[in-house]
């Protein structure tokens, strides 16, 4: 496939951009698409709106099953840059570049069309609803998806910041894990001119809000990468005359270790508990958006290694030791060996989740050279 219908096809795409668990439309042209390149099966419905292409010959050998993965989904961020073929989706956009990494895997159709693996069989995985964390886990549970007995997982993300077409891939921790977190804290109203009358949770919103982002600081001493971001805060409503009787506090809560993760959730949620104690309120806790880390198989990450030589791109390993950001990848990867890599988007690149980004279309060709060849060697690995 030349690189003006891999464009064309990612422009498509970035056109029907819908939000994580609502991707009808994107995974219906995807399914569409895939046929004309006749797949052995094609697999719709999978965890909510995913999508498998099966490849394999009819008489290929026995042999393992290898996944590639792209996501379905896009953000909840506006369309603000004047683009020909801009988002169709009020309030929502391919702001991460899932769109690109569509397109790289129907590329990679095209390529397993024309040569069919000589062994076992390549699965072209389209999931959805991975920016919630939600979608990895449906898919996997899916008795359809499992049936496959997947051997070896492969992802990619594309990677603002560092040189078009580099790949980056490391063994162990590729990506953090992280959990969002809503705490709702309720006491009672009363008139503004007698707030002694009343219980506002004003003040232990505010020691919540400090000492969540204080409680990284124990665990980064011990050199744990560990962090917790407050991303939203409310306070009663403006009502000037009638002092609050409720108050919201979510944050997103970040470590490079499942255990330290964990770990890290208790103390939230312990330290919730006791500021609502302390000021007499009700207290519920909420957790959402859940992620494991993705960590790389370390025969996995050295088959990317090879397949991105032999592609003719240069390899290197990311500068940070894991990437702070999650992916459900994680849980896809631990059904067999399975690493995530990096795909280099330009040092100018706008950054992933920017109003500004669009993935950039000579990213594509490389993707799909990549990928490609990650899926022979890893069918020739066994």
């Amino acid at each position: 496939m030349s690189a003006p219908d891999l464009a064309q096809l990612r422009r498509h795409l970035h056109r029907l951009a819908e939000p994580s668990g609502a991707e009808t439309a994107t995974a219906a042209w995807v399914a569409e698409t895939l046929r004309v390149w006749a797949p052995s099966r094609l697999l719709t419905g999978l965890g909510g709106h995913g999508v498998a292409a099966v490849f394999g010959a009819p008489d290929a050998a026995p042999g393992p099953t290898v996944v590639l993965r792209a996501e379905l989904d896009a953000l909840p961020i506006p369309e603000t840059i004047d683009l020909g073929h801009a988002s169709r989706t009020a309030g929502c956009a391919h702001k991460c570049g899932h769109d690109g990494h569509m397109a790289i895997l129907l590329g990679v159709a095209r390529e397993l069309a024309a040569r069919p693996p000589g062994r076992g069989r390549v699965v072209l995985l389209f999931q959805p609803a991975e920016e919630t964390g939600e979608g990895a886990a449906r898919v996997a549970a899916d008795p359809r998806f499992r049936a496959l007995e997947p051997a070896w997982l492969f992802a990619l993300h594309n990677l603002p910041g560092y040189p078009r077409g580099t790949v980056l891939v490391r063994a162990g921790a590729f990506c953090a894990g992280s959990a969002g977190l809503t705490v709702r804290l309720v006491g009672a109203t009363s008139h503004a001119a007698y707030p002694e009358q009343g219980r506002s949770p004003d003040r232990a919103m505010a020691d919540l809000v400090t000492g969540l982002a204080c409680l990284p600081i124990p665990f980064e001493r011990h050199n744990e990468l560990c962090l917790v971001t407050v991303v939203h805060a409310r306070l009663g409503s403006p009502r000037f005359g009638t002092t609050p009787g409720d108050a919201e506090v979510a944050a997103t809560l970040r470590a490079a270790d499942g255990g330290v993760l964990e770990r890290l959730k208790q103390e939230a949620a312990a330290l919730a508990g006791r500021l609502a104690r302390t000021h007499g309120l009700d207290c519920t806790l909420a957790w959402s958006e859940e992620f494991p880390v993705t960590w790389n198989d370390p025969q996995a990450a050295a088959l990317v290694t090879d397949a991105a030589k032999a592609a003719g791109l240069t390899v290197d390993a990311p500068d940070e030791s894991p990437f702070r950001w999650s992916e459900d990848f994680g849980v896809l990867a631990a059904l067999g060996r399975g690493a995530m890599f990096g795909l280099g988007a330009g040092r100018q690149q706008p950054a992933l989740h920017a109003e500004r980004y669009d993935f950039p279309d000579a990213l594509l060709e490389p993707g799909v050279a990549v990928m490609a060849a990650l899926a022979h060697r890893a069918l020739a690995a066994g």
